[in-house]
């Protein structure tokens, strides 16, 4: 979705916030290479989880969502690939539902959805204890838990997830993309990509990340009943799900 891990996109903020100092600034854009040159596996997302997950140890909870609604346009919105944009928008106005999932935290994945006019977001969940972070996750929406989490999606919806479609660049998020119907990779890290070829899906690449603007328009919608599906471009095992809508549904 974003040319950049989420997770990590508000570094800064958080340093001009006093959050994190100079050296764990610099760790961050460490950890944030080598999830660029190295790409989403098992081992990488891994330590990104340990190390974001450390550093919001003790942090308040208000402050950060503060920080996040400030910066959000000036941070995330040069990130956005100008082909995720028009792939939410095509979906949109054939009347799909659009749902953004990710392994990052809820705090940064909710508002970032609301920018782009998801209709719903599923993402992980820290764990708070008087207003503050604790460094433990209740919920850590990847792998296996995000297939989970659109099966359950589904059954709250009433979405058949073989018309659904799932979008993704990383090999850790294959259970969601084999739970869908139509799977397609996106800037596909090595394993992922040779996993799309053994299996006939199709290839995306995206590689124009600028401004919004005006592309992102939203779309008149008339959902009633709707199908799910999912996509994710450069982030931590982020995920759109685009709801297939009408023809076989619209019957039940």
């Amino acid at each position: 979705m974003i040319a950049r891990s989420s997770a990590l996109a508000f570094t800064r903020p958080f340093y001009s916030g006093g959050l994190i100092n100079r050296r764990s600034m610099i760790k961050s854009a460490y950890a944030q290479l080598l999830f660029t040159l190295s790409g989403a596996d098992e081992d990488q997302v891994e330590k990104l989880r340990a190390h974001v997950t450390d550093m919001c140890r003790g942090w308040p909870v208000d402050q950060i969502t503060s920080i996040v609604n400030e910066t959000l346009h000036d941070i995330v919105e040069p990130l956005v690939f100008a082909e995720a944009t028009e792939l939410i928008t095509n979906h949109q106005s054939r009347g799909h539902d659009v749902v953004l999932i990710s392994a990052s935290g809820m705090e940064m994945v909710e508002p970032i959805g609301a920018m782009l006019g998801v209709d719903a977001v599923r993402a992980s969940r820290m764990a708070v204890v008087d207003g503050h972070y604790s460094g433990e996750l209740e919920f850590y929406c990847y792998g296996e838990a995000k297939a989970d989490a659109i099966r359950e999606l589904a059954q709250e919806r009433g979405y058949d997830l073989a018309e659904c479609y799932a979008y993704s660049d990383s090999i850790t998020d294959l259970p969601m993309l084999a739970a869908v119907g139509h799977p397609t990779a996106v800037n596909p890290n090595r394993a992922l990509r040779k996993e799309a070829v053994d299996r006939g899906w199709p290839i995306l690449s995206f590689d124009r990340p600028v401004g919004m603007g005006d592309r992102l328009t939203p779309s008149p919608r008339t959902v009633a009943v709707s199908a799910a599906a999912g996509a994710g471009v450069a982030a931590i095992g982020a995920a759109f799900y685009y709801g297939w809508l009408r023809n076989r549904l619209a019957h039940h």
